[in-house]
């Protein structure tokens, strides 16, 4: 029977891994948190070799995202405006119907 392996949550392992950046003592935060030092070095190699790339967002993507957004949201309110003049003109026919 093989034993469960224990979860840990992404902020958990953020805030153990700079730890380990900070102090460098890693059996230290080991027994601290009853976390493997293995698993303590690769957290702190995960955050040092992929750290970067939170200060480097791509402004391109972003902006091309954006436009994607705009372009869905302008499709969508066309859609709105047709769907109110329909309702508009079934109302005013409606009402055209009752008042003869």
């Amino acid at each position: 029977m093989s034993a469960t392996r224990k979860q840990y949550s992404a902020q958990f392992k953020f805030e153990r891994a700079l730890e380990a950046v900070k102090s460098g003592n890693l059996s230290e935060i080991s027994r601290k948190y009853n976390v493997s030092v293995n698993v303590l070095s690769n957290w702190r190699s995960d955050l040092l070799a992929r750290g970067a790339q939170v200060f480097s967002a791509n402004p391109d993507q972003e902006k091309n995202a954006l436009k994607s957004k705009i372009a869905k949201l302008e499709q969508m309110l066309g859609k709105k405006e047709v769907e109110l003049n329909v309702l508009k003109n079934f109302s005013d026919f409606y009402e055209s119907q009752n008042t003869v």
